[in-house]
């Protein structure tokens, strides 16, 4: 069940992930619009899986676990960013295709973040 709350709060940060860039990148070119939105989404993603995925609530340790999110945010960065860097490389690709391989870069940082989030929340709620 845990999993699949986790993926339902994944699909929606990944579609609201997707709008944000979209819209952002005709603005602030595709980097900045890549890590603006990535961050953007990433703390409301951990605050939504704090919350149903995880069954944490109130204030205590709202910083830590942010942290933790904030964390996973920087592998997440560093794989899309990678992974648009190397697509500019090789082509100067369409709108779709960029975002085909953010998703896909996506997917492998989501996995991580899960991962990262369920150590963290799993110490916490172990402890009470």
């Amino acid at each position: 069940m845990q999993l699949l709350r986790f993926a339902g709060v994944g699909v929606a940060s990944t579609a609201a992930y997707a709008l944000l860039y979209l819209v952002l990148r005709p603005l602030i070119g595709p980097f900045t619009a890549n890590a603006l939105a990535l961050l953007l989404t990433a703390i409301a993603n951990t605050a939504a899986n704090r919350r149903l995925t995880f069954g944490v609530r109130g204030s205590s340790g709202v910083l830590s676990d942010h942290a933790v999110g904030l964390l996973a945010f920087g592998a997440g960065l560093s794989l899309t960013s990678g992974a648009l860097a190397t697509l500019h490389a090789v082509s100067d690709p369409a709108r779709s295709t960029e975002l085909v391989v953010l998703m896909t870069a996506n997917a492998l940082a989501t996995l991580l973040r899960f991962g990262a989030l369920k150590l963290a929340f799993s110490r916490r709620t172990n402890l009470r």
